[in-house]
């Protein structure tokens, strides 16, 4: 392979005759309707042409490589679409819907731009392309990666998919695939929250993301911190069509094309080879991870079409017991679990178009399937510490008109879900008050509700467009959630455009978000739902978000935001005395155990972005995001919480060279993060670490130290080949090139004798001798990528 991929990147090719097609069709955003004699124009040169009758249009003779389109009609907003790649395998189909506008005399009219804006969420809103995902340095086709190259994301300092948006913790986030909402995008994620070491999704499927941090739209509830809108591209539409994908820890293959004259299917399957490479390495743990995903569009005619959608996976983590030499081995078989996890998402989306307005139907089901396992020593003859088992189900039911016509736009709807949880928990614990067991068998059903609208109207020529909405949540699941009027959800967003090029935008909203419902479906042993009566709430969170942006036509982009976050009402974990908001960034469950609706936070900051999206083959962005995260103690004092780096910057470029070749790099940077020491006395105790297999922290010192800043430089490089009928991409990706090594928190460990069994303290026999052992991660990562389309 090394031999194969060194003749690709140095030696030159006789390629085929390069000749790529942009096709597709141009259509009223609101009615589905076609645009005849719409213009599409190649950005930066002559190169254009009008749509004929039914809204179709092709352009022909292209050479491989990216390119920029423009598409106006007179009475439309003007649409500019970036990086659309060529290629000879097959046509790049870009269907594009445009809004109305409306003008009236002596009126300034705003013109499009390339960074697309909604007039509902006109601040905390950007939008990544494909090919930003794949060519993103250290990103590894992920997405969860990618977005920390921008304003308000910051990170876990391991190799977990953690998002952290502005100060909030990993559960606060929301995913829709193509309107779908998909409750977790990574394998082995952990339960009550969003995080996962490895993302799910296909990159080969994306289209277009978008990504809000903040002023989020009226019909995408349940959420505090982020939404993630995925929009899926059409299978190909003239024959069968195939892209095998080896990464740098899986294999996957894509195929994709026409089902019938109306309809297109793409489909995938992923599995990773990580499991081989941990056992030659010798690592202590094997984890195996597979992924499906497929689509389906029948565009039944010009008034209905039908998606439909799925996303599976299925995540084996298991002990590789024979790595037991070293501390490092014997701490983390230690206190590591066996874990096996399935999961589903399905989706059917119905769109109905009218002159005026479309209407939307979306129903879903998904399902999770979690299992966990740990036996003294790791032997299953030993008495058990550890065992659970858990399902998560959700089916729902989405329903939304969305009018809009002479400028002003309104959606409307209401949702359903019926949620099913079962939990099967066997625990050996160790609280501040002794050794627990915790066993409980909990089934839990219940009903959720939503009713939402939003009204947009742009003024003066839209100079001044101002959004008013609002939403209200519920649930049978308590006579304290039952109740509509208390989660109402008003927000407002304003955007004064002082010219074409700048505008000051704002937005304020009140959000609310449902518990996990392992924190919900929680019993004890008397089998009562003890934080139903504890009288759990919904969680509430207020945001303030202002900002203005300057654009130019080079595809510039420079972008300020402030945004302060007032938490309340988030469950307090009785046990261990401390807030949800502080935990969700490590494998295994959060918040199955007892909680209160006590604990509240805020997180306040400053972003500053400076974007360049591609032109003339350069493509940047710098991102710096300054801000506090802080939530209460147990004596209620604010203090920071455990996603509080205060400085988070990052430093992404790339350049075009040619048509086949690309290099990017990527810098960034992230202040410490607070965390938690141990609780010595406690962890050494036979009776606690026989049961923990690890040292536990001192919460009564909850987050008083600190890691040190963290910094980190990838690069990657792109070589592109275009065959005749094939296209084949190859890649290096260099992860943390000058090999920085990041200073974790020191975990603690026992000491052992020669056959590895913990060393009993000669001066008091009820506790092992314990030390501290220096934590640290990161190494220089080389990896090669190969994908074949065809």
């Amino acid at each position: 392979m090394n031999k194969f991929l060194f003749i690709l990147f140095v030696f030159p090719i006789n390629l085929f005759a390069q000749t790529g097609i942009i096709k597709g069709k141009i259509f009223n955003a609101t009615s589905n309707q076609p645009i005849e004699f719409a213009t599409i124009a190649i950005t930066g040169t002559t190169n254009g042409i009008q749509t004929d009758e039914n809204g179709n249009y092709e352009l022909k003779n292209l050479v491989p490589g990216l390119y920029n389109i423009e598409v106006s009609f007179v009475g439309f907003k003007k649409k500019i679409v970036l990086e659309i790649q060529v290629t000879n395998a097959k046509p790049a189909i870009v269907d594009v819907g445009l809004d109305e506008t409306v003008s009236e005399l002596n009126e300034v009219v705003v013109l499009g731009n390339s960074f697309d804006k909604s007039e509902e969420s006109p601040v905390s809103l950007r939008t990544i392309g494909v090919n930003e995902i794949q060519r993103n340095p250290g990103g590894n086709r992920d997405i969860s990666k990618v977005i920390q190259s921008f304003p308000g994301v910051s990170y876990t300092v391991s190799f977990r998919n953690d998002i952290i948006i502005r100060g909030g913790a990993p559960n606060e986030n929301r995913f829709y695939l193509d309107g779908v909402e998909v409750p977790n995008i990574n394998h082995f994620a952990t339960q009550g929250s969003s995080g996962g070491p490895v993302g799910m999704i296909n990159v080969d499927f994306i289209k277009v993301v978008e990504f809000y941090s903040g002023a989020f739209p009226v019909n995408r509830g349940n959420t505090l911190s982020s939404v993630f809108n995925f929009t899926q591209k059409d299978g190909r539409s003239d024959h069968l069509g195939f892209t095998a994908t080896v990464g740098s820890s899986d294999i996957g293959l894509t195929l994709e094309g026409p089902i019938t004259k109306k309809s297109t299917f793409l489909f995938s399957a992923r599995r990773s080879y990580l499991q081989f490479l941990f056992k030659t390495l010798g690592l202590p743990f094997l984890p195996t991870y597979n992924d499906f995903q497929f689509k389906e569009r029948i565009k039944l005619n010009t008034k209905n079409e039908i998606t439909l959608i799925g996303l599976g996976a299925i995540d084996n983590f298991a002990l590789n017991l024979s790595a037991d030499s070293t501390p490092e081995q014997k701490y983390i078989l230690g206190y590591l679990p066996t874990n096996n996890q399935w999961s589903y998402t399905s989706g059917m989306v119905y769109k109905h178009f009218s002159t005026k307005s479309y209407q939307t139907i979306v129903a879903s089901r998904n399902h999770l399937n979690n299992t966990a396992t740990k036996y003294f020593n790791n032997d299953e003859s030993q008495y058990a510490i550890y065992k659970y088992v858990s399902e998560e189900i959700e089916n729902k039911l989405r329903l939304e008109n969305t009018y809009n016509h002479k400028g002003l736009k309104i959606n409307y709807g209401a949702g359903y879900e019926f949620v099913q949880y079962k939990n099967k928990t066997f625990n050996r614990i160790s609280t501040p008050f002794g050794i627990q067991l915790i066993d409980f068998n909990s089934d839990l059903s219940f009903s959720k509700f939503s009713i939402f609208t939003q009204a947009t109207k742009g003024f003066s020529g839209e100079r001044v467009i101002v959004s008013l909405g609002a939403r209200t949540d519920f649930n049978d699941y308590s006579n304290e959630m039952i109740n509509p009027l208390k989660q109402i959800s008003p927000r407002v967003s304003l955007t004064y455009n002082l010219s074409e090029k700048i505008s000051l935008n704002f937005n304020s909203g009140i959000y609310y978000q449902l518990p996990a419902y392992t924190v919900l479906g929680y019993r004890d042993s008397s089998n009562r739902f003890v934080n139903k009566q504890n009288g759990i709430k919904y969680i509430s969170c207020k945001h303030i978000v202002i900002g203005t942006e300057y654009n130019t036509k080079t595809n510039t982009r420079i972008a300020v935001e402030g945004f302060y976050k007032l938490y309340n009402n988030y469950p307090f974990l009785t046990n261990d005395s401390v807030s949800l908001a502080n935990l969700g960034g490590d494998f295994g469950v959060v918040g199955n155990e007892p909680a209160v609706s006590t604990s509240n936070g805020k997180s306040y900051g400053v972003e500053l972005l400076v974007q360049q999206k591609y032109f003339k083959g350069f493509y940047g962005l710098v991102a710096v995001t300054l801000y506090r995260s802080l939530f209460d103690d147990r004596n209620k004092k604010l203090i920071p919480s455990s996603w509080d780096n205060q400085v988070v910057i990052a430093i992404t470029a790339g350049k075009k060279i040619g048509k086949t070749w690309e290099i990017g790099a990527k810098w960034r940077y992230s202040g410490g993060a607070p965390y938690t020491p141990y609780d010595v006395s406690r962890s050494s105790l036979i009776s606690v670490w026989d049961i923990a297999g690890r040292g536990l922290v001192d919460y009564s010192q909850l987050n008083t130290q600190r890691i040190k800043s963290f910094h980190q430089l990838d690069f990657r490089i792109d070589k592109k080949f275009f065959f005749k009928k094939i296209n084949l991409n190859t890649y290096i990706d260099i992860q943390n090139a000058y090999n920085f090594k990041a200073e974790l928190q020191p975990y603690l460990d026992v000491e052992r004798d020669a056959t590895g069994n913990p060393m009993v303290n000669q001066n008091d026999l009820l506790r092992y001798n314990t030390y501290f052992v220096k934590n640290q991660t990161g190494n220089l990562l080389p990896s090669i990528g190969v994908v074949l389309e065809f």
